[in-house]
């Protein structure tokens, strides 16, 4: 045995803990643990029978993913799957917490399951790129049926209790001390045959299943080959498990070692990454309980209501009664979608209204707050002169927050007497959904303050990034590059749906010109008329969007963009390729085709190459941090693990020598960044770049 698998000799009931925190993987050292201790209990015949648990606020939630690049070390989990369901005294396996991945194909290893009220099973290999190596694409079918293994499998989705009991794969839902219940439940069956999964008869083949969710995950996972690896693998089920088992071992060995894994793995680590920032490393976070905003509007609102789900006291400010009637009436509305989605329990949504929120007319009411999110519109006055009031309302020690998604932080916190307290939150919307936060630190703020920033993404459940002051921070700064090239591709002979079509079968849910649709098309027009007075005259400044803003087409919201929409449907709309057909006609353009490659290589140079710009500049601190962001905030195909690791998986010199290509178009816009020319001449990585500043 190891110091992380430990055993408890009481009695007749064994009771074996895992103890490998912070989340009990399944390392090399539990699993040699776990085969150790089962050994010895085996020999044992005092032993009647035998707990499987875990210390700590989880059973197993996953594997060491770690080990993932390394050769296998025995024992497999399969084999101590195996050798626990070989086992003559029966062994239950009590679950809390989360039973990820290598948790629940252990406890599918044991003869019996019971699972706290509040704790989740899944096997969500899929979302890492692989599907399950230790037996559960086989033992799971023999429970549930080849229909619900496969979609629980193929989409790598958590189960509750009340669900896996339901379905038969837990036998009961534990009550009171999960420990006793476990004793309790095996004393109940004392003398009963010991059962085992792979005693059960192999289910039946379901075809007409397994074809019509080949239709959804083409669909809706589109690209990704580990779901349709997943449907071929519990397919194999319905014959002798041993061979099954084996097959699972073989495709999951060969898909971890292909790029979408490896892609996968990388965002995996780099979103971990990310949390690494030198202020948290030099300062604590100062204390939160007590959140204030100001505007209610739909980004206000939705941060309210990430911050009530998150147990902090809210106070929102609105500029009048009517104003703060209408936040109240946003925040509520999204409580009551937590409730309708069992998120949340009616009594717990009216508590957090009642007891935790308030939205209130004028700023008196924030003076009690740790922290201030302001979140009114984009306007660098406006905000100023939200700052100043706060300056003087807000309590010493207390951060203050622009939600700004371009505007300079540094400017915005010079409007107060106190710029150590003013950092960047910038939210993405919905915010009460979207997992990122960019943490936008200005020059002279305070250790503690950013500290604290990244403290409060994540008790709301936020992935934060740490960005440096420039227009559009990270994430706007590199779609603002992806825009422009997507406009030259627009002018060149590209329709905007032959560029969004593109950009979908990369992997994109939606191309940049469907999205500007969906955001609103004044909102990048309000930004490029910001930029009019400092725009380098040499710059190919595309005007087919602006001429859109002047028709009255801003998108979605009425009813017609870059598309028109019928129903809610984006279709190609003539007049916009009149516009475009006449912007190419001025400036003597002759329409050439583009074909879906191009596309996607021309846009991923372009982001990748302001990215590194980014990086040289400072304002982001590695090149996985601008992948976080791209994929978190932006919907980059995650399998493909973000712009900045598929540059680098294809080859950094084949990207510069795409964008010298180009720049014989246009020299201004493809002029390659100074590092990922360095980077691409010395053979080096974008991973591998660390700053030599020390920051």
């Amino acid at each position: 045995m190891t110091d992380v698998v430990r055993v408890a000799l009481d009695g007749p009931i064994a009771v074996v803990i895992i103890d490998n925190p912070p989340i009990n993987a399944s390392s090399h050292a539990v699993r040699q643990g776990l085969a150790a201790a089962f050994e010895r209990l085996a020999a044992d015949p005092a032993v009647a029978g035998i707990v499987l648990a875990a210390a700590g606020r989880t059973f197993v939630a996953g594997a060491d993913i770690t080990e993932f690049d390394r050769p296998p070390e025995p024992p497999a989990l399969r084999d101590v799957a195996a050798e626990i369901e070989a086992m003559a005294t029966p062994v239950v396996a009590v679950l809390h917490g989360t039973a990820l991945g290598a948790g629940l194909e252990l406890a599918l290893g044991c003869h019996y399951r019971v699972m706290a009220a509040d704790a989740a099973v899944g096997l969500p290999e899929v979302t890492l790129g692989v599907i399950p190596g230790g037996g559960g694409t086989q033992r799971l079918p023999r429970l549930v049926g080849i229909a619900a293994a496969a979609e629980i499998i193929a989409s790598g989705r958590r189960i509750g209790a009340v669900e896996a009991l339901r379905l038969g794969l837990v036998d009961a839902i534990a009550e009171g001390d999960r420990v006793a219940f476990g004793r309790a439940f095996l004393a109940a069956r004392r003398g009963e045959p010991v059962p085992r999964v792979r005693d059960r008869p192999a289910p039946a083949p379901d075809p007409a299943a397994l074809a019509a969710l080949r239709v959804q995950i083409l669909r809706r996972q589109a690209g990704q080959v580990a779901p349709l690896a997943a449907l071929d693998a519990v397919a194999r089920a319905s014959g002798p498990l041993d061979a099954g088992i084996a097959a699972e071992r073989d495709a999951f060995l060969a898909l971890r070692a292909g790029e979408q894994a490896v892609a996968l793995r990388h965002v995996f680590f780099a979103e971990r990454a990310a949390a690494k920032i030198p202020e948290a490393e030099r300062a604590a976070a100062r204390p939160v309980s007590r959140v204030g905003i100001v505007g209610g509007g739909t980004m206000g609102a939705g941060i309210a209501a990430a911050a009530l789900l998150a147990g902090l006291d809210v106070t929102l400010a609105e500029r009048d009664a009517a104003a703060a009637e209408a936040a109240r009436g946003r925040v509520a509305a999204i409580l009551a979608d937590s409730v309708a989605r069992g998120k949340l329990t009616a009594d717990a949504r009216d508590a957090l209204l009642a007891d935790r929120f308030a939205a209130v007319a004028g700023f008196a009411a924030l003076a009690a707050a740790d922290l201030v999110v302001e979140a009114v519109f984009e306007d660098m006055a406006a905000k100023q002169a939200v700052f100043a009031e706060l300056d003087r309302i807000a309590r010493p020690g207390a951060v203050i927050a622009t939600n700004t998604s371009y505007l300079d932080v540094a400017a915005i916190a010079a409007a107060t007497g106190r710029p150590g307290d003013v950092i960047g939150l910038h939210f993405f919307s919905p915010a009460h959904v979207m997992k990122l936060v960019e943490i936008v630190v200005p020059e002279g703020a305070a250790d503690d303050a950013v500290a604290t920033g990244l403290a409060l993404a994540r008790r709301l459940g936020k992935i934060a990034v740490r960005a440096g002051v420039c227009d559009g921070f990270i994430g706007n700064r590199v779609m603002t590059a992806y825009r422009k090239a997507a406009d030259h591709l627009v002018l060149d002979g590209a329709s905007p749906a032959e560029v969004d079509a593109a950009m979908r079968g990369f992997g994109w849910a939606m191309g940049v010109f469907e999205m500007q649709d969906l955001a609103g098309l004044d909102i990048a027009h309000a930004m490029r008329r910001r930029q009019d007075a400092t725009r380098d005259p040499h710059e190919r400044y595309v005007a087919v969007a602006d001429r859109l803003v002047a028709a009255g087409r801003l998108g979605r919201k009425t009813g017609a963009g870059f598309y028109a929409y019928a129903d809610g449907k984006a279709v190609p709309d003539q007049a916009v390729e009149a516009i475009v057909a006449e912007e190419r006609a001025a400036k003597g353009i002759a329409a050439r085709r583009f074909e879906a490659t191009e596309i996607q290589a021309r846009i991923l140079a372009a982001t990748v190459n302001e990215a590194a710009r980014l990086l040289d500049e400072g304002v982001a601190l590695r090149a996985s941090d601008v992948d976080v962001v791209m994929v978190d905030g932006y919907g980059f195909p995650r399998w493909r693990g973000g712009p900045m690791h598929a540059a680098d998986a294809r080859g950094l010199a084949a990207v510069v020598a795409d964008i010298e290509r180009y720049a014989r178009e246009d020299a201004f816009f493809w002029r390659p960044a100074p590092l990922l020319a360095r980077l691409a001449a010395s053979g080096g990585s974008l991973a591998a770049w660390r700053r030599d500043d020390g920051r």
